[in-house]
């Protein structure tokens, strides 16, 4: 009767690991993809977050461009002009051009875009580097996982409940070329 109690006991433990075992497999499992779902949000953020950056300073390059260009056009059109009422013309054309230069550079002293080309870079590099820290957390977390997985005797109980390893967030063989490389970014 004893032998009997004896191995119900070992049986329970047995069980009761198992279930310990499953439900930290379950934890492991759930954390690896909370970690990819902080993943999602940062490439949502700087898919959303890119696009209108780089529109708003174009948008302030090309309002600087079309000053500038202002500008030019009309210098070159004082320097061509013929008759006295062409230069007069062409003159008061430059000199508006002139004073809305000034006034842009009175408002920008530094010339506003480059403050918004260093927040552009600002902006992606903060994006990047939290898509950085959640890749780290997310691999992290999977090899917290397949450490479980693959180690026994918890390998035993993946096995049957059809936990598997699971593949880390890497770059891969051709981000891992162009990682080597300055990200290039074009206006």
């Amino acid at each position: 009767m004893t032998t009997g109690w004896i191995l119900l006991g070992i049986a329970a433990l047995f069980v009761i690991y198992c279930i310990a075992k499953y439900n930290a497999l379950v934890r492991l499992r759930n954390n690896r993809e909370n970690a990819f779902a902080n993943i999602d949000v940062q490439l949502k953020q700087r898919h959303d977050l890119v696009p209108q950056l780089v529109a708003t300073v174009k948008g302030y390059a090309a309002h600087e461009k079309e000053t500038l260009e202002r500008v030019i056009n009309a210098r070159n059109g004082a320097v061509n002009a013929r008759g006295i009422d062409e230069k007069i013309a062409a003159e008061n054309a430059l000199t508006s051009a002139l004073a809305g230069l000034k006034v842009t550079l009175e408002a920008y002293p530094d010339l506003k875009a480059n403050t918004n080309f260093l927040q552009l870079q600002e902006e992606i590099s903060d994006v990047e580097n939290k898509l950085a820290s959640s890749r780290r957390f997310f691999n992290s977390a999977t090899r917290e996982l397949n450490n479980a997985v693959e180690s026994f005797p918890s390998n035993v109980i993946a096995g049957m409940f059809g936990f598997h390893r699971e593949t880390m967030f890497d770059l891969g063989e051709t981000g891992r070329e162009e990682a080597g490389e300055a990200p290039r970014i074009n206006f």
